[in-house]
């Protein structure tokens, strides 16, 4: 059990059997009356965010969510195929519950996914990965005055921004959080 006045970023409670992410926080005390908690909560199954508000001190159970690493494997129409790297086993999941971590994911990438008791929750790929440019426009020389920037197609078909220099073949480290170019490796 947790109180309101416990809240952070990112942590995960039951309420009304709905497992919820809380997004942001805000502990209000007005000049007149009690304390309270002012909440913007995600529903982790739904995706849909609600406000709420808790007296302060309110008691809440809070969700176990375990991050288990897994490998991601290979893609076979639409479903997605994961090994658990300590027991083996394989779990199969479809291309809208894995969602935009399939814009940033290779073959053989490791990546956690949350687990609710044994129910998959979603999939969290690294902040930064390197991926290979698989086709781009070519740069001219110099055209960099402007500061300028070009589309690339990744080798998972992802196309993002990149500066003007970038050429086919070269690989890019990238930050998934944001979907931009970091620098060239």
């Amino acid at each position: 059990m947790i109180t309101s006045n416990d809240f952070k970023n990112g942590m995960t409670i039951e309420l009304d059997g709905k497992l919820m992410t809380v997004v942001e926080f805000l502990h209000v005390k007005p000049g007149k009356g009690s304390a309270f908690v002012r909440t913007k909560l995600k529903d982790l199954k739904t995706g849909f965010c609600v406000e709420k508000t808790f007296k302060a001190g309110e008691k809440l159970v809070k969700a176990h969510i375990e991050k288990k690493p897994m490998q991601f494997l290979y893609v076979n129409d639409g479903e997605y195929t994961f090994m658990d790297n300590e027991t083996y086993d394989q779990i199969t999941l479809s291309e809208d519950f894995v969602g935009d971590a399939k814009k940033w994911m290779t073959d053989g990438m490791d990546v956690h996914i949350l687990f609710h008791e044994t129910t998959p929750l979603g999939v969290e790929v690294p902040n930064f990965v390197e991926l290979t440019v698989t086709s781009t426009d070519p740069g001219f020389k110099g055209d960099t005055a402007t500061g300028g920037s070009k589309p690339a197609t990744l080798e998972t078909g992802t196309t993002i921004q990149v500066p003007l220099f970038v050429n086919i073949d070269d690989k890019l480290q990238i930050d998934t959080r944001t979907g931009q170019y970091l620098k060239r490796v």
